[in-house]
């Protein structure tokens, strides 16, 4: 329940922001948020703290808690909320609703590259799936991922044509939280002109990574290929060791 509160806070607060309903930039104290929402101190600290360490917001000692105005301005359709990083529930999409489209779903042997980057030993096997994303009937995402059988052994066909992360948070209450990732443009293929709809000059996003569970157990490592459009993608870089 108090997980619930302070995600619908968070989400609140994120909408408001984009709205400009601040329009000094600057966000009421932890009280008077406390008392408008009707939540506890702890839910809004805590919402804070999460929308500070996604870069959102930012506090300012002896002045106040202020908004960022690059995060006003960024175009990422990229906007993670929750506790887990999962795109399916995190596409800002004007409107538009995020569909997935299932290409392939099979169990695999790790090869020699994913027993590394999974940590697997020989002979280990893993998920391999194949999915296109797209707003509306809009194609702009394929994404193929691997995910190690032994950590998530009760995926299926319908399980996996919905979030994964949300279906694993739900069934074990682990969350995946962290990530390694690379971001690159190349040409793009056929494949990608194929199911992107570009043509055959237009080039293509690619992010490559590898996510986390909350214990550091690696969960899937993931190659998103993206129409250029959409290739905006904003990160906040904090190098307190304090925090």
């Amino acid at each position: 329940m108090a997980d619930l509160v302070y995600r619908n806070l968070m989400k609140d607060l994120k909408q408001r922001i984009q709205n400009n309903e601040f329009g000094d930039k600057r966000l009421p104290d932890e009280r008077s948020l406390s008392d408008s929402y009707g939540v506890s101190r702890s839910s809004v600290k805590r919402a804070l703290n999460v929308l500070a360490n996604q870069g959102i917001i930012f506090k300012k000692r002896g002045s106040g808690t202020f908004i960022n105005p690059l995060y006003q301005k960024s175009g990422s359709i990229f906007q993670y909320e929750g506790s887990n990083l999962g795109v399916t529930d995190s596409f800002k999409s004007d409107g538009q609703t995020p569909h997935i489209k299932l290409l392939e779903f099979q169990v695999i042997p790790a090869s020699k590259e994913l027993q590394t980057e999974l940590f697997l030993k020989p002979g280990d096997f893993v998920y391999e799936i194949k999915r296109l994303r797209l707003f509306d009937d809009k194609p702009f995402m394929i994404e193929l991922g691997y995910i190690p059988i032994r950590v998530a052994p009760e995926l299926t066909k319908e399980r996996v044509e919905g979030s994964i992360f949300n279906y694993f948070e739900e069934a074990t209450g682990k969350s995946v939280n962290k990530s390694f990732m690379t971001i690159k443009a190349q040409p793009s293929n056929d494949e990608d002109q194929q199911l992107l709809n570009l043509k055959n000059n237009e080039p293509v996003g690619v992010m490559e990574g590898i996510f986390f569970l909350d214990d550091g157990t690696p969960f899937e490592v993931s190659n998103m290929r993206l129409h250029y459009k959409y290739l905006n993608y904003n990160t906040f870089v904090n190098l307190d060791e304090d925090r």
